[in-house]
C-alpha cells in the first residue's frame, strides 16, 4: 500500500483546528421516562459490525464509524410499526412488528438483503398502491457499481402478511451511483407525487478541509430527482438550481419563509457551507442561506427541522462533534486559527462554529442561532437529532444520538499521524502501520442524549434522569408509537453492538398515577394524525397540521425523513399534556387545500382526509398583521453613514483574551450644535478615521461632513456634547480607547472640540489634562454644585495587559479647563475595573447626584455623592452575585414609584461562558512564566469542577514554557485548573470573577435598596449594548430599545449574532413584554454598538443606530395613538416629576449621556394622559410647572 497523503487531512477533523483551515421535572430514579429492553425482549438482534481490510478502512474512508440508518413504518398494514435497519459491512435487517413490542426477523423472506455499504434509509409508498417501499442510500466503495441505489418495492403480503419486496431502483431511474447518506421525498414542484432528494458525499482525493479560492465549484453535489408521474424519476438537479458543492450528512425539508412551498435545508460536513435551498415556486430553487442565518456548525452532521417553541414556525437543529467535558473538549482544541477563519469569510464562506446550532425561526426571514442559550450546544460526536414530544407534556423535546468507533480527534493522535505521514510519504507500508496505530485509539463512546423543553426556548439534560445512561457508538435513529399506547418509543443504530429499542413509559407511568390519585392526575393527553393524502401522494408527504387550544398552538409537517440517515414514522404526534379539547385542528395539504376539524378530542388517532379538503375561502386566511409600531426611516432622513474601520487582532498579542478590544464603537451623541433649535448628532469614528457630525435640516433631514480633517491615531469611543466653557453652544468630549497601542501611548488621550456657535469644532489641546488610559464612556454631572458640568471618563481595558483595570477619571469643571481630581473626589475609580458605562443619578433621591459604574468583570457599583465626594455604598445596596460583563447602562422610572430604575446590558445566556455565585467564570493575571507580559488565565465551570478555559495550544502560545510541562495533549487535557495553577503559582496574582451574565432590570427598593431581576428571554440572546427608553406606544407606561451583539469574538467562541434588536413593552410596573420582531418592526441584526434618540423638526424621537462596519440605521414610532408632547429642557435642569392619567408619579431624570458611548436628546416626552409636570434643576428648585398638560399644549397648538 502506498500512503495517500493528498488525503490525510481528510481523515482527521480535528486537525481542522490544528493544521488545517480553522477552528472555530424529570423521573424518579427508580422510575425511568424510557426502558431500554433487550434482544431476548424485542427479537432485534441486527448488529451494523464494521471490520477493516485493505480496500476500506478508516484511512481511506473517513466516514467508515458513521453508522446506519434506522426507518420505521407500517409495511403490511396491520397497524404496527415495523423496523429497517440499513448495515454498512452487514446485510439491512428489516424486522416485523409482532405486537407488544416483539419482533420477528424478516430480512431474506421479503426480499431486502443488501451487499454493499447501506446509509440512509427512507420508507414511502414511492408508486401510491398503499404499500409502503423502502429506498435505501448506498456509499463506501469507490465501484460505482457497489453504489448504486436501491429501492425496494412492496409488492404485497405473502405467507403470514409478511410484505414481499423486489429491487426496482433502475426501472425508477433512482439507482444513483453518488456516495449517498439520505434521501428526502417531498413534493418541491407541488404536481402532486413526491420528488426526492439525495445528500451526498464525494470519496476524491480532493482534501475538503482547504478554503477554495471560490468555494462552490465541486464535483461533490447533491441530486434531485422530479417524479414523472409513471413511477419514474429524472435528474434534474443543474436545471434546477441544485449546484453548491457539500459533504452532505443531513437534510430537512420545510417551509422556511412561510410561502407554502417545502424548501431544503443540507447540513454539510467539513468546510463546506450548509445549504438552504428556498423554493422559488417554478421548479427551481435559490442557494440562500445567508439571506436567513448568520453561522452554522462547522462539521455539520444530522439536522432537523420543527417548531419546538410552538409559535407556529419552523425552526431548525444541526449537530457537530464538541464534548460537553473537560477533557475531550482540550483534546479536540488545537490552536484557533484567526486568520484562516477571516480567509475563509474573504472568501465567501459562512462563519461556522464547532457546536450544535439550534436556529430559532423569527418570522421575518432571518434566524437567530440560540443553541448555547438552550443549553445544547455541546453533545460530542453527534448524529441524529429529533425534535418530539416524548414526555407528552405539548412541547417538542431533543433527543440526539452520538458517539464514534475511533476517536481520530484525538490531538495527539492528529500529531503523531502528521508527522508520521510527512516523514514516510510515498513510503511502502506507512499506511498500514498508521491504520494500526488508528486502531488502537480509543472511542468516543457516550449516553445519547435526552433534553426535555423547559417552554422558555431552554433545555434540560434528562438524558440520566430518563433512561439514557447506556454508553454506544449510536448514529441513526427513529421515534415511533412502536406499542399503540400513545406515547413515542425510539430505535437507535448501533456500530458494532445490537440496536437500541427503548419503550417510553409515559402512558403507563400517567395511567398508574391516575389509578392512585384518582381521575386527571397529571395527565399526558395526546394526539396522533394520519393521513389519507391524494391518489398520487397517498401518505400525504408534506401535509402541515395546526392545533389551535386556549392561547396555545403547535404545527407539525408531515416530512418523516429526519435526523441522521432515517425515517421516523408518518404519523404526526402531538403531546396536550392536561388539554382535553383540541378548539380547532386545521389541515393544509401539499397544494393548497385545507380543512379544519372542531372540538377534537384527545388520545385518539385520527384520520384526515384529501377528499375532504377544499379550497381556502378568504374568510379562513390568516388575520392580517398589525401595523408594525416602528418603521426604518434611515433613507427618509437623509442618513447614509457605514462605520469603516481597519481590523487590528488583538490576539495575536494576548493569546488568551475572550474577545478583541479594538472594535468597541461606534457610539452616537445628540445635541443642537449649530443653534438653529434643531437636533443634530455625532457618530464616532474608528482609529485614524474622523467622526461624523449630522446636522438636521427643517425638513427633518440630515447632511454630514466630517468633524475634523486633522489626524488622530485613536479609535473614538463615548462621545458627549456639552457646554464645556459656559458660552452658551454645545462643545464635544470625545474618549479615545482601542488597544491598537500599548497603555500610555498618545493615541489614548481624550479631545475635546470646542464649538464656534455654528456648528464649527476646533480642538482646544490645553483643556484636559494628560489621559494615558484606553476609555469607554463619557457622562457629565455638576457633582460639586459649582454651576458647570463635570465628567466622569470610564477607563476600558489595559492594552496589552488585560484584564487589569483601566484608570477612570473624574474631571472637575474649571472654567473650560478640566482638572483631575480621582484622587480626592473618587479615589476608587483609578483601579475600579474595565468600566464599560456609567450614569450621573440621583438613586437615593437625596437632591445629591450619585454615580453609578458598571463593566467588565464588574458588579453594578454605586457611587454615593456625600457633600462632593464619592463613596461606594454597593454592599448597602442589598444585590449580591451582579459581577458581569456589563456593557450598558440605563435609566427610568418604571414601575412609576417615583425613583429611578436601571436596566443593565449584559453578555447574555448565549454563550459558552456559564456564571453563578457558585460557580463564577474567573480569571487570573500576572507574568507566571516571568517573560515581561502579563498572562490572563480564564477558568469556568464544566460540569461542576472549575476548569481552565483554554486548550494546551492557545496556553502555549502565552506562556512557551508550558510546553515543556505538558509534552501531550492528554497530559494538559487531564489536569484541572487547581491542579496546574496552585496556590503557590497563583500568588501575587491580580483576580476577577463574573457570577452573572443576563441582561437586567433593577428596581430601585428605595432608601438606596435595589432588587435585580433579568429581562425576559429574548432579551439574552446576545450581548445588549445599546438601550433607550421612552414609553414608544403610547400607553402611559415606559418601554425600551435594545440592541447588541458582538463579533469581537475569538474563533472558538464564535460571534454573538442572534440578537435582531428587541422592543420591551413595560407595563408600569417594572415588568416587560418581549414584542416580537413582525410586531414591532424594530430590526437591527448587525454587530450593534451605540443607540440614541434626538429630537426631529415634526417633534417626535428619531432612533438612531450605530454598528461596527456597518450601516447606520434610523427608526421611529410608527403606531402612536396620539403624538408624543415635547416639552423643552435646559441644562441646568436635573429631573421632572410627571402626574400620569392613574395619578401616579414618574420621576425623570436628564443625562448627559447614556446606554452605550452614547447619549440621547434631553428632550422630555410625555406621554398620552399626562396630567402636570414639574422640572427641577439641579440646584433643587421647581423652574418649570405645567399643571394641566393637556389644556397647555392644545393652547400651544391653537397659537402656532
Amino acid at each position: 500500500m502506498t500512503l495517500n497523503f493528498l488525503r490525510l487531512p481528510i481523515l482527521l477533523k480535528a486537525l481542522t483546528f490544528s493544521f488545517a483551515v480553522i477552528g472555530f421535572g424529570s423521573c424518579s430514579q427508580e422510575e425511568k421516562m424510557f426502558e431500554l429492553k433487550s434482544s431476548a425482549d424485542t427479537g432485534i438482534a441486527f448488529q451494523n459490525t464494521l471490520t477493516s481490510n485493505d480496500s476500506i478502512n478508516l484511512l481511506n474512508f473517513e466516514y467508515f464509524y458513521n453508522g446506519g440508518g434506522v426507518a420505521v413504518g407500517d409495511l403490511n398494514n396491520d397497524g404496527l410499526q415495523d423496523v429497517f435497519f440499513t448495515g454498512n459491512m452487514v446485510s439491512a435487517k428489516l424486522y416485523l412488528n409482532k405486537g407488544n413490542l416483539k419482533f420477528e426477523d424478516i430480512t431474506q423472506q421479503a426480499g431486502v438483503e443488501t451487499a454493499s455499504w447501506a446509509t440512509g434509509a427512507s420508507m414511502v409508498d414511492i408508486n401510491n398502491d398503499g404499500l409502503l417501499d423502502i429506498y435505501v442510500c448506498m456509499s463506501g466503495y469507490k465501484d460505482p457499481n457497489r453504489r448504486k441505489n436501491l429501492l425496494f418495492i412492496n409488492k404485497g403480503m405473502g405467507t403470514d402478511n409478511n410484505p414481499l419486496f423486489e429491487e426496482e431502483a433502475e426501472k425508477f431511474g433512482l439507482a444513483d451511483t453518488g456516495y449517498t447518506t439520505q434521501a428526502v421525498f417531498f413534493d418541491y414542484d407541488r404536481d402532486g407525487d413526491v420528488d426526492v432528494y439525495l445528500a451526498t458525499v464525494n470519496r476524491s482525493d480532493t482534501n475538503p478541509n482547504v478554503i477554495a479560492s471560490k468555494p462552490g465549484q465541486s464535483s461533490s453535489v447533491d441530486r434531485l430527482y422530479r417524479n414523472n408521474g409513471n413511477n419514474t424519476f429524472t435528474n434534474v438537479s443543474e436545471e434546477a438550481g441544485i449546484i453548491k458543492e457539500g459533504y452532505g450528512l443531513g437534510v430537512g425539508i420545510g417551509d422556511m419563509n412561510q410561502d407554502g412551498w417545502p424548501d431544503i435545508y443540507v447540513t454539510n460536513d467539513f468546510i463546506y457551507d450548509d445549504l438552504l435551498y428556498i423554493n422559488n415556486q417554478d421548479g427551481t430553487f435559490t442557494e440562500s442561506i445567508r439571506d436567513y442565518l448568520k453561522h452554522t456548525s462547522h462539521f455539520s452532521m444530522g439536522t432537523d427541522i420543527a417548531d419546538f417553541n410552538n409559535d407556529g414556525l419552523p425552526d431548525i437543529i444541526s449537530v457537530d462533534m464538541m464534548p460537553d467535558d473537560s477533557r475531550r473538549q482540550k483534546l479536540m482544541n488545537g490552536i484557533k486559527n484567526y486568520d484562516e477563519f477571516q480567509l475563509a469569510l474573504q472568501r465567501g464562506y459562512m462563519p461556522q462554529y464547532v457546536r450544535n446550532n439550534l436556529q430559532l425561526n423569527n418570522g421575518n426571514g432571518s434566524f437567530s442561532e440560540i443553541s448555547q442559550l438552550a443549553g445544547i450546544h455541546y453533545t460530542d460526536w453527534s448524529w441524529s437529532p429529533l425534535f418530539a414530544d416524548f414526555d407528552n407534556d405539548g412541547i417538542k423535546d431533543l433527543f440526539i444520538t452520538n458517539g464514534i468507533g475511533k476517536d481520530i480527534t484525538h490531538l495527539d493522535f492528529a500529531t503523531y499521524y502528521m508527522a508520521q505521514a510527512r516523514s514516510s510519504f510515498g513510503n511502502e507500508g506507512a499506511e498500514t502501520h498508521l491504520l494500526k496505530i488508528a486502531e488502537t485509539m480509543e472511542g468516543a463512546k457516550k449516553h445519547n442524549f435526552m433534553y426535555r423543553n423547559n417552554g422558555d426556548l431552554t433545555f434540560t439534560d434528562e438524558s440520566k434522569n430518563w433512561g439514557f445512561a447506556q454508553e454506544s457508538f449510536s448514529s441513526g435513529a427513529a421515534y415511533a408509537d412502536l406499542d399503540n399506547d400513545g406515547d413515542l418509543d425510539i430505535v437507535i443504530s448501533n456500530v458494532d453492538e445490537e440496536p437500541f429499542v427503548y419503550q417510553n413509559m409515559v402512558s403507563e407511568q400517567a395511567q398508574r398515577r391516575k389509578e392512585n390519585k384518582g381521575e386527571g392526575a397529571d395527565s399526558r393527553n395526546y394526539l396522533r394524525i394520519k393521513f389519507e393524502g391524494a391518489a398520487t401522494n397517498k401518505t400525504g408527504i408534506g401535509a402541515k397540521a395546526v392545533l389551535r387550544y386556549g392561547n396555545k398552538m403547535q404545527v407539525g409537517e408531515q416530512y418523516p425523513f429526519r435526523g441522521f440517515q432515517s425515517t421516523v414514522e408518518n404519523t404526526l404526534h402531538f403531546g396536550l399534556g392536561s388539554t382535553e379539547q383540541v378548539d380547532v385542528l386545521e389541515i393544509t395539504w401539499p397544494d393548497g387545500k385545507y380543512q379544519a376539524l372542531r372540538n377534537v378530542k384527545p388520545n385518539q388517532v385520527l384520520t384526515v382526509s384529501y377528499r375532504n379538503a377544499t379550497e381556502r375561502s378568504t374568510k379562513e386566511e390568516p388575520a392580517a398583521n398589525q401595523a408594525s409600531l416602528f418603521k426604518e426611516v434611515t433613507a427618509e432622513a437623509g442618513i447614509s453613514y457605514k462605520d469603516k474601520g481597519q481590523e487590528f487582532i488583538d490576539f495575536k498579542l494576548q493569546p488568551l483574551l475572550p474577545h478583541k478590544y479594538s472594535q468597541n464603537g461606534p457610539g452616537v451623541s445628540v445635541g443642537d450644535v449649530d443653534g438653529d433649535g434643531l437636533e443634530d448628532f455625532y457618530v464616532g469614528g474608528s482609529a485614524t478615521n474622523s467622526g461624523t457630525l449630522f446636522l438636521q435640516g427643517r425638513d427633518g433631514k440630515f447632511s454630514s461632513k466630517a468633524l475634523t480633517s486633522e489626524e488622530k491615531p485613536g479609535e473614538d469611543m463615548g462621545s458627549l456634547f456639552f457646554d464645556a466653557d459656559n458660552d452658551g453652544d454645545l462643545d464635544l468630549y470625545v474618549v479615545s480607547g482601542g488597544s491598537n497601542y500599548i497603555t500610555g501611548d498618545k493615541a489614548y488621550q481624550d479631545r475635546l472640540y470646542l464649538n464656534d456657535g455654528k456648528g464649527k469644532f476646533t480642538l482646544d489641546a490645553s483643556a484636559l489634562p494628560l489621559i494615558n488610559a484606553s476609555g469607554s464612556c463619557v457622562t457629565a454631572a455638576d457633582y460639586d454644585n459649582d454651576g458647570d458640568l463635570d465628567l466622569f471618563v470610564g477607563g476600558r481595558v489595559h492594552p496589552r495587559a488585560f484584564p487589569l483595570p483601566a484608570k477612570s477619571y473624574i474631571l472637575q469643571n474649571n472654567g473650560g479647563k478640566f482638572k483631575d481630581v480621582t484622587g480626592t473626589v473618587g479615589p476608587m475609580l483609578s483601579d475600579i475595573g474595565m468600566v464599560t458605562s456609567a450614569l450621573w443619578t440621583d438613586f437615593d433621591n437625596d437632591n445629591a447626584v450619585d454615580l453609578v459604574v458598571v463593566g467588565e468583570w464588574m458588579p453594578v457599583t454605586f457611587l454615593k455623592n456625600v457633600n462632593g465626594k464619592l463613596k461606594d455604598v454597593t454592599s448597602s445596596t442589598e444585590l449580591s452575585g451582579t459581577h458581569g460583563w456589563w456593557n450598558s447602562l440605563a435609566a427610568g422610572d418604571f414601575d412609576n414609584d417615583g425613583d429611578v430604575d436601571f436596566v443593565a446590558g449584559n453578555l447574555g445566556l448565549n454563550s459558552k461562558f456559564k456564571a453563578s455565585e457558585e460557580q463564577p467564570v474567573q480569571v487570573y493575571a500576572k507574568d507566571f512564566d516571568k517573560s515581561g507580559t502579563t498572562d490572563a488565565i480564564m477558568t469556568h465551570y464544566i460540569q461542576g469542577k472549575k476548569q481552565l478555559v483554554h486548550g494546551r495550544d492557545d496556553m502555549t502560545d502565552q506562556m512557551v514554557s508550558m510546553r515543556r510541562e505538558f509534552r501531550t495533549y492528554e497530559d494538559y487535557a487531564t489536569k484541572s485548573f487547581d491542579e496546574i495553577f496552585t496556590a503557590e503559582r497563583l500568588e501575587g496574582a491580580y483576580t476577577a470573577k463574573s457570577e452573572n451574565f443576563k441582561t437586567s432590570y433593577i428596581e430601585n427598593l428605595g432608601n438606596g435598596k435595589f432588587r435585580i431581576t433579568a429581562l425576559p428571554m429574548q432579551a439574552q440572546f446576545a450581548p445588549v449594548c445599546g438601550i433607550t427608553i421612552n414609553d414608544y406606544d403610547g400607553d402611559g407606561n415606559l418601554d425600551m430599545l435594545l440592541v447588541g451583539n458582538s463579533y469581537a469574538t475569538e474563533v472558538v467562541v464564535g460571534r454573538y449574532d442572534a440578537f435582531t434588536g428587541l422592543y420591551l413593552k413595560g407595563n408600569g410596573k417594572g415588568q416587560f413584554l418581549p414584542v416580537d420582531v413582525n410586531r414591532s418592526g424594530f430590526m437591527v441584526d448587525s454587530d450593534a454598538k451605540g443607540m440614541a434618540e434626538v429630537s426631529t423638526a415634526e417633534g417626535s424621537p428619531l432612533l438612531l443606530i450605530a454598528s461596527h462596519n456597518d450601516s447606520l440605521k434610523a427608526y421611529k414610532p410608527a403606531a402612536r395613538q396620539e403624538a408624543l408632547h415635547a416639552v423643552s429642557i435646559l441644562p441646568s435642569d436635573a429631573y421632572a416629576i410627571l402626574t400620569l392619567a392613574n395619578g401616579k408619579k414618574r420621576k425623570q431624570e436628564f443625562y448627559f449621556g447614556s446606554g452605550y458611548l452614547s447619549q440621547s436628546s434631553r428632550t422630555l416626552w410625555l406621554p398620552a394622559g399626562t396630567k402636570s409636570v414639574q422640572v427641577v434643576d439641579k440646584a433643587g428648585k421647581l423652574r418649570l410647572e405645567i399643571s394641566d398638560v393637556s389644556r397647555t399644549f392644545a393652547a400651544n397648538r391653537r397659537g402656532r
